[in-house]
């Protein structure tokens, strides 16, 4: 399947830099969401709130004030790194937006049982009661990996029961990870989407299992677009200030939508048009482009003959988030295609002159940012946002260099 809105490009597999015309002024487009900072400070309270407990139950990687953030990184002086593959607890963005909906459900369970009365500390929830509790229920997922491992991470430390539904292209070293933490892992054959419906379907017939949504759910998003305040602290501690003649330009990989969707839309909502958009996908599972540029919220890489098969497995995603889509149709400046070849190569480079550990859709900003700044000139800030990687086993890091 066809459409002269499609790029010629995206068919043949080919790298390429799409401009998004349907993309708005900022004010313009956030004044007819629903959404808006009220949402991103509910969000960042709630983090607050859990920050004893996130203390508590990581305190080899959280910091004492119960934070999970990355530090911003400058490489030769002219390109920001927000450091996500380093985030604590599950090296990977993913926590930003999992670990949050575990907390949210375990918020929820605790204050219909009375265990958040009389203004009790978050912590009491990692005590006996809490834990009684959440042993009679389970949080259910459908994950490439790093979703699945950030839900098993935080729902297993406080002792909920765990089931995460994995897609064909989900790495051997991810699935087995979560059977260390005690999760329930369930093979598929098919790809992501087959591996999410399978995680809905068997959620929806329990009722104490609580199906978490990479699809459609805005507490992921809402997670997510918390981030959006870390990034500008640091900005500010750095005096980086951006203007809409210089604008930030931040580079996100994408796979369902979830995760760059909501750093986008918290961005945008602190930035408007100072900062500028740009999300990257593998050439053989560029949904999101997909679904912008012909609206349709049915289409999947398949019809346009694509095979959804990249090293970039987080990326691995045959159709776009429809909700996400919704939201930042028209907040996302740009897309970018990029190559399996070339995000080794930026994998073995990343390593080698500034020892980050990527794994290959982590390195997509960095191919992204490279091929934009020869097309698309502009004086900006640029931010690549790297989404996972310090958490690679030696036996499939290295294996990357040598490739």
């Amino acid at each position: 399947m066809t459409s002269p809105t499609l790029p010629p490009q995206l068919a043949r597999a080919e790298p390429l830099l799409w401009h998004n015309p349907q993309r708005l002024p900022a004010a313009a487009a956030l004044a007819s969401l629903p959404y808006g900072h009220a949402d991103i400070d509910a969000a960042i309270a709630r983090w607050q709130r859990f920050a004893p407990l996130l203390a508590h139950c990581f305190p080899d990687s959280v910091a004492a004030d119960g934070r999970i953030d990355s530090p911003l990184l400058w490489q030769d002086g002219e390109l920001l790194v927000k450091a996500d593959h380093a985030l604590p607890v599950t090296a990977c963005i993913k926590a930003r937006g999992g670990v949050y909906e575990v907390l949210c459900q375990a918020e929820a369970l605790a204050q219909a049982a009375g265990l958040l009365e009389g203004g009790n500390s978050y912590a009491v929830l990692a005590g006996d009661a809490a834990r009684a509790l959440f042993a009679r229920h389970t949080i259910l997922v459908g994950s490439t990996g790093n979703l699945g491992y950030s839900v098993g991470v935080m729902a297993r430390a406080l002792g909920l029961q765990v089931e995460v539904h994995m897609s064909s292209d989900a790495k051997a070293w991810k699935k087995d990870r979560l059977r260390a933490l005690g999760a329930r892992v369930v093979e598929h054959a098919g790809d992501y989407a087959t591996a999410l419906a399978s995680a809905r379907t068997l959620a929806a017939a329990d009722p104490a299992s609580y199906f978490i949504d990479d699809e459609s759910s805005l507490l992921l998003f809402f997670g997510y677009a918390a981030a959006a305040r870390d990034l500008k602290a640091q900005l500010d501690a750095t005096g980086q200030l951006p203007t809409p003649a210089r604008p930030l330009r931040v580079y996100l990989p994408c796979g369902v939508g979830g995760a760059p969707g909501g750093v986008a839309f918290g961005l945008k909502c602190l930035y408007g048009d100072a900062v500028q958009i740009v999300f990257v996908e593998p050439v053989a599972s560029p949904c999101f482009l997909l679904r912008l540029a012909s609206g349709d919220d049915r289409l999947s890489v398949y019809d346009i003959g694509l095979d959804n098969r990249t090293l970039a497995d987080g990326l691995a995603v045959p159709r776009a988030s429809a909700t996400v889509a919704g939201i930042v149709q028209h907040l996302v400046d740009a897309v970018v295609t990029v190559s399996d070849d070339s995000l080794l190569s930026e994998v073995r480079h990343q390593w080698q002159q500034y020892g980050l550990r990527l794994e290959p859709s982590a390195a997509a900003g960095f191919v992204a940012h490279r091929l934009v700044a020869s097309q698309w000139a502009q004086d900006v800030i640029p931010v690549v946002w790297t989404t996972g990687g310090n958490g690679l086993p030696d036996e499939v890091f290295l294996p990357l260099l040598a490739s």
